[in-house]
């Protein structure tokens, strides 16, 4: 897969579908990578060019020195934007690529034609929450806390159905270096969009799972009522909800995007 050295740091991507088709960008969780969206693929490739890439510190994309912020990484969408020649696409980011996508929404609207943020915040936890895990991390590495992540991304039925998925999920864990891990942590507890969210002038819609305990469905109703003329949606999941109810995610984005 290729790669593009934006503000000095490999940023790993792939780009398919039909040249000419709109162009739909894909940002990932915290600890995973592009691999995560592969169940939109097969939907959503025949109306769109679909651009997944790795977010700084995750996959093949490089990892940042010291902590990153949300700033940065949405720089790096706009510098990829840049990279190919993309004038405008439809974004659409989970989790911490909600909070990508909040940033480009408050400040380069110019490049969205439409947007979706999916089990996003206009806050993700606190800096008491991040800041133990952060120094886990540190000391011990990832493993002390995959499990509790997968327990919180996936409802126990999903765990007891799809173990082949719940074991794809940790490998992408597994696999994702600590600094970029505990940058993106960074990251992801400084953004904060709870006074600008409202200034989101791209239509957007706000799909969360009915049993996400990470980003709960009172959050994302906040959200979406503070952008104006934002669309809302639960989905029966948890906090990966593009993978535990993927045909009702392709679906509502299929709707949203048209």
């Amino acid at each position: 897969m290729p790669t593009a050295i934006i503000e000095g740091l490999p940023l790993h991507y792939t780009l398919s579908g039909r040249p000419g088709h709109p162009v739909l960008v894909f940002a990932h969780s915290l600890g995973v990578n592009l691999e995560m969206w592969q169940p939109q693929l097969a939907s959503l490739s025949p109306r769109f060019q679909i651009l997944r890439y790795d977010v700084r510190g995750h996959g093949g994309s490089g990892i940042p020195t010291g902590p990153a912020n949300v700033e940065q990484l949405g720089r790096d969408v706009l510098g990829l934007l840049d990279h190919l020649r993309l004038e405008r696409v439809a974004f659409c980011g989970l989790s911490m690529g909600g909070s990508i996508g909040q940033w480009l929404g408050i400040n380069a609207p110019g490049r969205l034609q439409r947007l979706v943020l999916a089990n996003a915040a206009a806050k993700i936890g606190s800096a008491e929450t991040w800041n133990p895990r952060i120094a886990l991390v540190e000391r011990e590495g990832l493993a002390p806390v995959i499990p509790g992540t997968l327990e919180r991304w996936f409802t126990p039925a999903f765990h007891a159905a799809h173990p082949e998925v719940i074991a794809s999920t940790r490998s992408q864990l597994e696999a994702t270096a600590v600094p970029g891990y505990t940058a993106c942590c960074a990251a992801v507890r400084d953004a904060d969009f709870r006074s600008t969210a409202a200034s989101i002038s791209v239509p957007t819609l706000v799909l969360t799972g009915s049993h996400d305990p990470v980003t709960p469905p009172a959050d994302a109703r906040w959200l979406a009522d503070q952008i104006p003329h934002a669309r809302y949606l639960e989905l029966p999941a948890a906090h990966l909800s593009s993978v535990e109810a993927a045909e009702t995610f392709n679906h509502a984005l299929l709707n949203f995007l048209g």
